[in-house]
């Protein structure tokens, strides 16, 4: 039996928001943008806004790190 995954409700806003302000994706974002494609209720706003940020990374406009969070 698969456990239900349920997003905070402006979590992915959030995310989108955070990442467009540092320039990068940590680990912690990467986990939650993972919940967030396997999440059934995804409105198709939320959906292309997660394709517009991995088309950045895939570009290089965003960067990835391996550091939890980007909070210095």
């Amino acid at each position: 039996m698969q456990t239900p995954i349920n997003l905070i409700p402006s979590a992915l806003g959030e995310l989108f928001a955070e990442v467009n302000d540092t320039g990068c994706i940590t680990l912690a974002d990467r986990y939650g943008l993972m919940a967030a494609i396997f999440d059934d209720t995804l409105t198709e706003e939320d959906k292309r806004s997660i394709d517009r940020l991995l088309r950045a990374v895939c570009r290089g406009r965003i960067k990835l790190v391996n550091e939890l969070s980007a909070v210095r």
